[in-house]
């Protein structure tokens, strides 16, 4: 029997005990420990930040963390003042024995309650929420729900595909009958003056502190077969001359990371003659600082998406993608969804949250994207620049 079966029979069997706690969980003075998991993108942390508020209003007193996987989710919950620790672990590249090294530590915090927030359909995330056995794990029920799930969280709400991944964590405090306090939910990133003062700096050496700009990333995911939802690479590019046509002159400015590097490097070699800069920020905090003095950005669906929304940039447009649903829009009101016709509104035919990857072969789900013509992206995009002359 190895050490992780043993744990998380011995994390099932501890939590059955303790559901003595269902009664008078929501009493303020029955909890002490929170911990918020948030486990898949890096979006999908900055999409949790209106819940870590609420907590923090119903909890006041209580320790609240957080544990995310990625080091771009923790990058992005620095500094909340609603969190008392904030924890990050590889699980995918670390080791089995760290890992559980990892989470027995976690364990002996003795949690009262543990939120897996939305969206985290992986089953593999609810096997660590009963690794760390807090008295009460809630989760949210999605497709793949079996009744050996009941073992490893113990209470579980019907998630909603209709509705933000905002209000599907805050239903969560509708099952602890805690009153929600925040009149509308909003994307909580708390900057430091350096990261500002950074963002003002790249703008002086770059010439764009006095005019509108475009920021654009042309990235997305990495895990499952995300990276497949991307625009072509040649479709930005030819944007960037139709642009230069219509607006010439408009400076366009690319974000991303590691990732985009090799896609960076083809369109500096290949868009010398226009104005196109590269945002080499130091961190996403920096490049948020960044952003959020961009006129317009254009992305996918990406955790830039949901940045550029936190940051209340003018004008947002983003090119419909088959991972698109109502769960994981940019949450806020004033913002542009760019049609994709192979799509149509049809994403949650193509992709859900059960833990499997887009549907489709890699050759069908790149003609997909390969639908959204360059022209109907410029003409959304142009619409918000000034004509020269």
């Amino acid at each position: 029997m190895s050490p992780v079966f043993v744990l998380i029979v011995f994390g099932a069997g501890r939590a059955k005990a303790g559901l003595s706690l269902t009664r008078t969980v929501g009493k303020l003075a029955a909890v002490k420990r929170l911990l918020v998991i948030s486990l898949a993108g890096i979006g999908d942390t900055l999409m949790a930040t209106p819940f870590l508020h609420e907590l923090r209003l119903a909890y006041p007193e209580a320790e609240i963390d957080a544990l995310v996987m990625w080091p771009g989710a923790r990058s992005l919950l620095e500094h909340n003042p609603h969190l008392t620790t904030l924890y990050q672990h590889s699980f995918i590249k670390a080791s089995k024995f760290s890992s559980l090294a990892f989470l027995y530590r976690l364990r002996r915090r003795r949690y009262d309650v543990s939120f897996n927030v939305h969206p985290q359909g992986r089953r593999e995330y609810r096997w660590i929420a009963a690794a760390i056995g807090a008295q009460r794990r809630w989760s949210h029920q999605y497709e793949n729900h079996q009744p050996f799930d009941d073992r490893l969280v113990t209470d579980s709400i019907a998630q909603d595909y209709s509705v933000h991944a905002s209000e599907n964590n805050r239903r969560f405090l509708d099952g602890l009958g805690i009153p929600r306090q925040l009149p509308r939910p909003a994307y909580e990133l708390y900057l430091t003056a350096v990261e500002s003062t950074w963002a003002q700096n790249w703008l002086a050496r770059t010439g764009l502190g006095s005019e509108p700009w475009l920021g654009i990333h042309v990235g997305s995911g990495g895990t499952k077969n995300l990276s497949l939802r991307r625009w072509p690479l040649e479709r930005y590019r030819s944007l960037v001359r139709w642009l230069n046509v219509q607006r010439p002159g408009l400076p366009v400015v690319f974000f991303g990371g590691p990732d985009e590097a090799a896609d960076h490097g083809e369109l500096f070699r290949t868009l010398k003659d226009v104005r196109v800069h590269f945002a080499e920020a130091p961190s996403l905090r920096h490049a948020a600082a960044l952003l959020g003095q961009a006129q317009a950005f254009l992305s996918v669906d990406t955790v830039f998406m949901h940045l550029a929304a936190a940051m209340g940039v003018p004008h947002q447009f983003v090119i419909e993608t088959p991972t698109v649903n109502a769960c994981i829009l940019p949450l806020r009101e004033d913002w542009t969804l760019i049609p994709n016709p192979a799509v149509a509104g049809r994403a949650l035919e193509f992709y859900r949250y059960d833990g499997r990857s887009i549907a489709g072969t890699p050759g069908e789900i790149r003609a997909l994207m390969e639908a959204v013509p360059v022209e109907a992206v410029g003409r959304a995009v142009a619409g918000v620049f000034p004509k020269a002359g």
